[in-house]
């Protein structure tokens, strides 16, 4: 019998819960060799090498983990009846990778597979090769194949920071090559290290090369701080008589190591006295929910204890889930104190202003979610991403003490759940839509935490009730805007889960 483990201390993304599970522990006939012209043989048990074992791995990981396992006829348990048509069933897709897409729902667009787990782990930990660099890109027309590329932010403590680049800078070319649709992945996105983004700037509205040359180094393990900006704005505004300060904080991951910095942060929002929040989101793509509880347990405070949000897994995992341990097991509550057992410093505010944008996914959506049942949620900026659903991480461990199989370093990261706020609502697959739509302006991006920033103005005239508010479309549109590669690994969230340890042969009798 196979079994399954949960490592208990992986770092998620969106709704995106991530479990660090494993497939094997006890030996199984998938890992002997495989038996060949023996495998007609009705009394023996199929078994696999090489690349087939990584197949069976996806096909287990999958059958046991994923939300839509009882809609997917292939993921049936029935498949394991017959040991011989099973093997047989993998060695006709022996290329993980597609059968992996060959046996997803079509409503799934966020489960993924991961052929080095080790670059899956940092980047879920905020941990990755970069040089400091966040930017987008865009078609430079609506058909053209020619690319243009947007600074978004730079990175604290990055090989940019004291670089020639800055927030709204634009780049046309990397080491002397046009960037086009056909090569940004080998330019931007490949294992160079270094590379030398040739900048531009647009004059009468064209865009041309600047001469500006900076040149740009990726550091492997580079550990980011979630935390871009945080800071109090003082408002005095005798027109509509608001007068007070005004805390905004700009946050980029969830990452469930970071609750204490989060914590300062708001210690200090608590120190300043501050009447109002602005929580920006517009690049955060989720992360550990249990940071996201104890960020809006920070926003709040008045409600510790009560029920933020509760899962929704599959049948036979739900089933197993309530029975084994409780219906509690399922629910996540506000809290007074972190993980670690520091108190939280809360705000009690009843309202609370949020920036979105088209990069706003996961656990971002969560926390609006959540928070929705309880306090007045105002959002400005962009339609949300609309990930509702939760991922997790299965690795393929070969024995009790989570030794990774060394035969291969895959590891998937499969839809496993749906998570509902206290009123039992989670259907916004098509996105949280905001109270107030403005799309951020690529040619006018303003400068983080600047009263003046456009989407940060905009936000402080509806707190202030000073100033006319224009519901409006950005100058460049950013229905041009390309799909980032890493965008899927930035997307998730991540959750903590003990009770499923050994889950495999607990399962037994639970399946519906």
């Amino acid at each position: 019998m196979i079994k399954w483990f949960i490592h208990k201390n992986i770092f998620l993304s969106s709704l995106v819960i991530i479990f660090l599970l494993s497939t094997r522990c006890s030996k199984d006939p998938v890992s002997e060799k495989l038996i060949g012209s023996n495998l007609d043989s009705d009394d023996i048990a199929v078994s696999l090498l090489g690349e087939l074992q990584i197949s069976d791995f996806v096909w287990k990981g999958l059958n046991e983990f994923y939300y839509w396992q009882e809609d997917v006829a292939e993921l049936s348990d029935d498949k394991l009846i017959d040991q011989k048509s099973y093997g047989q069933y993998i060695i006709e897709n022996s290329d993980a990778e597609s059968f992996f897409e060959s046996l997803k729902h079509p409503e799934d667009r966020f489960s993924w597979i991961q052929d080095d787990y080790r670059v899956l782990e940092n980047t879920l930990q905020g941990i990755f090769a970069s040089n400091g660099v966040e930017f987008g890109l865009l078609r430079a027309c609506q058909n053209c194949n020619e690319l243009v590329g947007f600074v978004k932010y730079i990175l604290e403590n990055s090989d940019a920071e004291n670089k020639n680049i800055q927030r709204g800078d634009l780049f046309t070319g990397v080491d002397g090559t046009i960037l086009t649709a056909s090569n940004y992945r080998s330019l931007l996105f490949g294992d160079n290290l270094t590379y030398t983004l040739n900048m531009a700037s647009g004059i009468n509205g064209v865009l041309s090369n600047n001469g500006i040359n900076v040149d740009l180094t990726k550091e492997e393990n580079f550990e980011t701080n979630p935390i871009q900006v945080s800071k109090s704005i003082t408002i005095e505004n005798e027109d509509s008589g608001y007068s007070g300060n005004i805390g905004y904080l700009m946050y980029n991951q969830f990452v469930a190591d970071k609750s204490g910095e989060l914590n300062e942060a708001f210690g200090n929002f608590k120190a300043e006295g501050i009447s109002d929040l602005i929580l920006d989101l517009r690049y955060n793509g989720g992360g550990s929910v249990q940071n996201c509880v104890e960020l809006a347990s920070m926003i709040t405070g008045q409600f510790t204890s009560e029920i933020f949000a509760e899962e929704q897994w599959n049948i036979k995992l739900l089933k197993y889930l309530r029975e084994r341990f409780g219906k509690e097991t399922l629910i996540n509550r506000f809290t007074a104190q972190l993980s670690n057992g520091e108190p939280i410093n809360s705000l009690d505010l009843n309202r609370v202003f949020i920036i979105t944008t088209s990069e706003s996914a996961s656990a971002s959506e969560l926390l609006i979610n959540g928070l929705d049942s309880y306090i007045n949620v105002f959002q400005i900026g962009e339609r949300t991403v609309g990930k509702n659903v939760g991922s997790i991480t299965v690795y393929d461990y070969v024995d009790n003490e989570q030794t990774k199989n060394p035969e291969h370093t895959y590891a998937m990261q499969p839809i496993v759940l749906k998570i509902s706020n206290s009123d039992g609502f989670a259907d916004y697959s098509d996105g949280l839509l905001p109270d107030t739509i403005i799309e951020e302006d690529i040619r006018n991006l303003g400068i983080l935490g600047d009263s003046n920033e456009p989407l940060l103005e905009t936000v402080i005239k509806i707190i202030t009730g000073s100033g006319k508010i224009n519901i409006r479309k950005a100058k460049m549109s950013r229905a041009l805007l390309v799909k980032d590669p890493l965008m899927l690994q930035r997307q998730q969230m991540i959750v903590d889960k003990k009770e499923l340890q050994s889950i495999r042969s607990n399962l037994k009798g639970f399946s519906n």
